[in-house]
């Protein structure tokens, strides 16, 4: 759960970052630990820290990097992600496909 000292906004954001995550197929532990990194260097950009490392606020920001990494490009999403999708969507017989397969099953 996020901490108390976080704003209702960075709750949001922790919230969203969280879901988008476990959506992908990561697990609920790894999806939680990202979402607080990436609100807590949100929170250390912003000042709203009481310390911040200089990559905190020096680097690309978190929603821009997320963008850029995104898998838009030629090759789209990555088969993890598809296969993710499928297994939510019930896909049968999707842990024998490659993912030019899974992409095809997709309708992509």
């Amino acid at each position: 759960m996020a901490p108390r000292e976080w704003s209702a906004k960075r709750d949001r954001q922790y919230k969203h970052v969280r879901d988008s995550a476990k959506q992908r197929g990561m697990n609920k532990d790894e999806a939680e630990e990202l979402a607080a990194r990436t609100v807590n260097k949100e929170r250390a950009r912003h000042g709203e820290s009481k310390s911040a490392s200089k990559s905190s606020t020096d680097d690309i920001s978190s929603g821009r990097r997320g963008g850029l990494r995104s898998h838009s490009g030629a090759q789209g999403p990555t088969k993890d992600q598809l296969y993710a999708e499928a297994k939510r969507r019930g896909v049968k017989g999707r842990s024998r496909m490659n993912k030019k397969d899974l992409a095809k099953a997709l309708g992509r």
